[in-house]
């Protein structure tokens, strides 16, 4: 329509009214760039008007509510088309407009009614008190010192601190005294407001905000349900938290083992693993508990899901195995809070839909990172509860948090889970289906160069073929319909006896790969776990990505853990392969590491200078081949070591001062004060009070080679928590006697 007719006319009057009355009016001609929901979910609207008649409105009008439920969308239409708007169409619509029916007044006043009324709606409950409550300009008499940052500007660092992060935030660092936010302490006013709200959207009959990270949520879930001397059934590849909450409870592990592929990536726990009999007899050979009895039935048993390097469960048929042995189970899910927001993680996350509850089932407790792979500020962590067989009383759980909350929580943190779980609310599978598309994209990007290239290339931890109904069995990973790939969990679960997972035989179904958690495989080893005689280990590619400012999650020797975000974007992963390119060039002229990891020559000439990459490589793949460091690593983490006492005795020797430093070559069979946690993978090897075991055993083998290769490669040592590298010795303390 042109501004020369009258609907034209009309729409011009509208757009000048809404202008007047403050609001930004942005227009287009066509639809392009609305019918996507990845390129609406950065429409900055607070209502959309669409014409009926513009191609592709169908489609803007899908997309949009895809990514907002909220969002006002007004439809021009006559009423004689209204009959051929489709069923699904209509539904999705707040209001119909015929230009010529009601006057330019009257339709603008609605638009601007209804923007109005969306941006007052928009924000939740906690954040829009905190909001409201910044605007009010009061004079503080209480905490924070700083006083709304005025008390900053009174030196030249604190205005430079103040500049930098802005005003709003030191007006809205507020001490708990401001009742009219309510208080995370008793979960009251617009706090409480925005728990409960927050247990709506990710389905629980409780949920807690924590501002302490998950660390601080599993240790109040353990201590809540756990007293001294109770017994705990423990994912052995548990977060070093679970060692926190044993050693304050004064529980007694028992423990289940997960399964290790070559490459030392963990899997899944077994279900024999979970199985009564296993625990039962767990229980009875534990010297800790003395073989005994029926009133050692654990309280709680924690399973990490899904694991560091994406491997999510079958959630209820886990609770049913667990359900046997225990009133409670706890599904660490830092790195897993998104999982309930799109159906490919259908049945694979604790807080399921309302048919998994009932008096007959254990209760279930599921920690979440909210700032770890959802959008909110560090430290963000929830606590969701489902009420089984151990009813969990808020006024008695509340008695184990405040224990460990602060009196003065960051009000910051507490409205970026607020936020997170609007964003969830009105546009969780868009916000998800965006993370898996990009993972999928670079996933078949990386096969698809692979299967080009005549040399050497990264490979990417992931079926290789698939069977694929309308195509056929086998078909290459890299020729799956994309859209197969992002939509259908079969794609993603793991068979027994699969090569590519190297798992073994767990059942069918049992595991699933999470596909936005991509592990990327240097040459040097094969799916069985062997050495090849070419290989760059990952340790090398970590450091050239670090110079280049890209930073990975995780690594292991042959293996790179590289996650997708909400954060991620075409252009974040090209750079990347881009990146992965301009190393294989490097690699394959020789280039000298001077220019390659200048950092690292500096830090180091006399052992580096003059190297080239590909001898750094060549000595460095030699090394671990001639240890067998993965290979031993495996088998060092695929034993349970010998319980000499439980965590919180441990500690207490070591506040005592009944510890004792000792070197690696002369520690056998000792008793460490703290765990060993070498990373990667970041999980114990040893637990405190647990023995070293003997000098040819797997644990004290792998540290050895661990300590040489710290000595030869100086800049690549090893991040191992509980061991002191000095002198070219490792360190560890150990109870004395």
């Amino acid at each position: 329509m042109g501004a020369d007719d009258p609907e034209g006319y009309a729409l011009d009057r509208i757009v000048g009214m809404l202008l007047e009355s403050g609001l930004d009016v942005r227009t287009s001609v066509d639809t392009d760039g609305l019918t996507d929901p990845a390129s609406t979910m950065h429409l900055d609207a607070d209502v959309v008007i669409l014409d009926w008649r513009l191609p592709g409105a169908a489609d803007a009008v899908s997309a949009i509510r895809e990514v907002d439920h909220d969002v006002g969308i007004f439809l021009i239409a006559e009423p004689s088309s209204l009959g051929g708007i489709p069923v699904d169409t209509l539904s999705m619509v707040n209001e119909y407009v015929w230009l010529m029916d009601d006057s330019p007044s009257f339709i603008a006043g609605r638009i601007d009614a209804s923007a109005r009324r969306y941006r007052r709606d928009v924000l939740p409950p906690m954040f829009s008190a905190l909001a409201g409550f910044s605007e009010d300009y009061e004079y503080s008499w209480h905490t924070p010192g700083h006083t709304a940052g005025t008390a900053f500007l009174k030196s030249p660092a604190g205005r430079l601190f103040y500049d930098f992060f802005g005003e709003q935030l030191f007006r809205s660092d507020l001490s708990i005294s401001v009742g009219e936010l309510g208080s995370l302490l008793d979960h009251s006013g617009p706090i409480g407001d925005a728990e409960r709200y927050a247990s709506d959207v990710f389905g629980s009959d409780l949920t807690y905000f924590v501002t302490n990270g998950t660390s601080t949520s599993n240790r109040v879930v353990h201590m809540s349900v756990t007293p001294p001397g109770g017994v705990e059934l423990v994912d052995r590849n548990c977060h070093k938290s679970i060692e926190h909450a044993l050693t304050m409870s004064h529980a007694v592990p028992v423990y289940m083992m997960p399964t290790r592929n070559g490459y030392g990536i963990m899997g899944p726990i077994p279900p024999a693993e979970m199985s009564e009999e296993t625990v039962r007899d767990r229980i009875m050979d534990c010297p800790l508990l003395g073989g005994v009895r029926h009133k050692d039935r654990p309280t709680i048993a924690v399973v990490t899901n899904s694991t560091y390097d994406g491997v999510c469960y079958d959630a209820g048929a886990v609770e049913d195995i667990l359900g046997e042995v225990t009133d409670c189970v706890h599904f660490d899910e830092a790195w897993y809070a998104y999982a309930r927001f799109n159906p490919l993680y259908a049945g694979r996350y604790a807080m399921r839909d309302p048919g998994s509850t009932g008096e007959d089932r254990p209760t279930v407790f599921a920690t979440q990172s909210t700032h770890k792979l959802l959008a909110a500020l560090s430290q963000a962590s929830m606590i969701h509860v489902r009420q089984g067989r151990h009813h969990v009383e808020p006024s008695l759980f509340n008695e184990t948090y405040m224990m460990h909350a602060s009196t003065s929580p960051q009000y910051a943190i507490i409205a970026s889970m607020d936020v997170s779980s609007k964003m969830m609310d009105t546009g969780g599978r868009a916000l998800t289906q965006e993370s898996i598309d990009e993972a999928v994209r670079f996933r078949q990007t990386m096969a698809r160069i692979r299967a080009d290239s005549e040399g050497w290339w990264f490979r990417v931890w992931q079926p290789e073929h698939l069977d694929v109904p309308e195509i056929g069995e086998g078909v290459r990973f890299e020729d799956v319909p994309h859209e197969r790939l992002v939509s259908d969990p079969s794609c993603w679960t793991m068979h027994p006896g699969d090569a590519w997972h190297g798992f073994g035989d767990i059942p069918d179904g049992w595991a699933m790969l999470d596909p936005i958690k991509v592990t990327v495989l240097t040459p040097g080893m094969d799916d069985g776990g062997n050495y090849t005689d070419f290989g760059i280990p990952a340790a090398i590619v970590v450091a050239f990505l670090d110079q280049r400012g890209i930073v990975n999650e995780k690594s292991g020797d042959y293996n790179i853990l590289f996650l997708f975000s909400m954060g991620v974007t075409k252009g974040k992963w090209g750079t990347l392969v881009s990146e992965f390119f301009e190393f294989r060039r490097l690699f394959e002229e020789g280039a000298v590491l001077d220019d390659v990891l200048p950092d690292l020559v500096a830090r180091y000439p006399e052992r580096y200078s003059g190297m080239t990459l590909p001898h750094l490589a060549r000595e460095m793949h030699e090394q671990i081949r001639r240890t067998r460091q993965t290979q031993v690593a495996n088998r060092a983490f695929g034993m349970l070591p010998a319980q000499a006492m439980t965590p919180a005795r441990a500690y207490s020797e070591l506040i005592r001062g009944n510890v004792e430093q000792v070197k690696l070559d002369d520690i056998d069979d000792r008793v460490v004060a703290t765990g060993v946690v070498p990373y990667p993978p970041g999980v114990p090897m040893l637990m405190p009070g647990e023995r070293t075991g003997k000098r040819g055993g797997p644990t004290l083998t792998y540290l050895r080679a661990l300590q040489e290769f710290d000595r030869r490669f100086p800049g690549f040592e090893h991040d191992s928590h509980g061991v002191e590298f000095r002198d070219g010795h490792y360190w560890i303390h150990c109870v004395r006697g």
